[in-house]
Formats: C-alpha cells, sequence, structure tokens
C-alpha cells in the first residue's frame, strides 16, 4: 500500500470540465449537469484499502447533503486493465451496496483525473457556484489502523461553510492514499 498524498490544486482554479456516464444509470454526467451550484468531485476506485475505510462516510456525506445545493460526483480513474477490481461492474456493485445517492463515473482515458491534477484514491475537490476550486485535501485525520473514528469534519466544514456563504478555511491538508493507477507510459507530469 503505497502512501500517496493530494497534488492539493491551487484554491481558486476553474472546475475543468468532464463528460463520463455513470456505472449504475448509464447517464451522461457532465460539469454543466451541476451548473450554479457547489460541486463536491471525488476520486475513488473500489479496491483501495484507503476508500474502503472511508466508504461509509462517503454514503453518509450523499444522504446529508442530498437536500441541500451541493452536487457530488465519484470518479474512478484506474487502469482496469491491471485493476480489474476497479472496472465498472465493481464500481456499480461497490455503489449499490454503499447505498451511494450520487453518480459514480469511470474516467477510462485518465484525461479527467489529469485534468484534476487528482493523484490518489480518495481525493476531493469541492467548488463554488462559479466552480472555482475552494477546497482541496483530506476528507479528515483518519487513516487504516490510525485508531482515528472516520467523521469527515474537514470536507464537512468546508461544504457547510460554503453552503452557509462563508469563506472557507485555506489551511488545508493533503489528502493521503493509494496513488491513481495510471495505464503504463500515461503517468501525467505532476504526478511522481
Amino acid at each position: 500500500m503505497v502512501k500517496t498524498a493530494s497534488t492539493m490544486l491551487p484554491l481558486g482554479t476553474q472546475a475543468p470540465n468532464f463528460e463520463l456516464s455513470d456505472v449504475v444509470t448509464g447517464q451522461t454526467i457532465s460539469l454543466s449537469s451541476f451548473a450554479e451550484k457547489p460541486l463536491l468531485v471525488m476520486f475513488i476506485c473500489q479496491h483501495c484499502p484507503f476508500v474502503k475505510h472511508v466508504k461509509s462516510e462517503l454514503a453518509s456525506l450523499g444522504k446529508d447533503y442530498a437536500s441541500s445545493n451541493v452536487g457530488i460526483i465519484a470518479i474512478s480513474s484506474n487502469d482496469i486493465n491491471k485493476y480489474p477490481h476497479d472496472a465498472p461492474e465493481q464500481l456499480k456493485a461497490m455503489a449499490e451496496e454503499a447505498g451511494f445517492l450520487f453518480p459514480v463515473c469511470f474516467d477510462e482515458s485518465q484525461e479527467v483525473a489529469k485534468t484534476y491534477t487528482a493523484a490518489c484514491t480518495p481525493d476531493f475537490f469541492l467548488f463554488d457556484a462559479d466552480q472555482k476550486l475552494v477546497y482541496r485535501g483530506q476528507l479528515d485525520d483518519s487513516r487504516p489502523s490510525n485508531g482515528i473514528p472516520v467523521t469527515g469534519k474537514d470536507l464537512r466544514a468546508a461544504i457547510d461553510a460554503l453552503l452557509a456563504g462563508k469563506s472557507v478555511n485555506s489551511d488545508q491538508k493533503p489528502s493521503i492514499g493509494c496513488n491513481i493507477k495510471w495505464k503504463p507510459g500515461n503517468e501525467p507530469s505532476y504526478y511522481s
């Protein structure tokens, strides 16, 4: 299990466009699907121990903010040739088993992960209603085996501040997780 930190994309960055298929419904989901509302983009996968550790909290986030104006999408970008557990049918099974209320999409080309500078799973990016980045970093301080409860406190504080019309605290800690499994020769320049 290789620990990789998120890249900490500069705050204020405009949300990169994407157009992907939801593995559960088959519906096409794009950045414009979330126009004029805050958006949480989460890079996850099915097999990562870090994602498995927080999977229930991700489901809770979806339920807790379902009636709010926040859009949520999860994206998996792993190379399924080497990691077949992250194939769309496996992602669909995970989404259904966990009770995710948000779309889970598969980024086969890995281009969406690159445009977001996603580096690990899980990796979180929260954008305001103008699609400007206001938070990137960890869900909370919990990691597999560190004994700290999973609460989502860091990400929830950012979402709650955004919904309340307040500034999101710019003191943000990187997410830590498994590295995104890039296809051979497809590793982005920011990834080391």
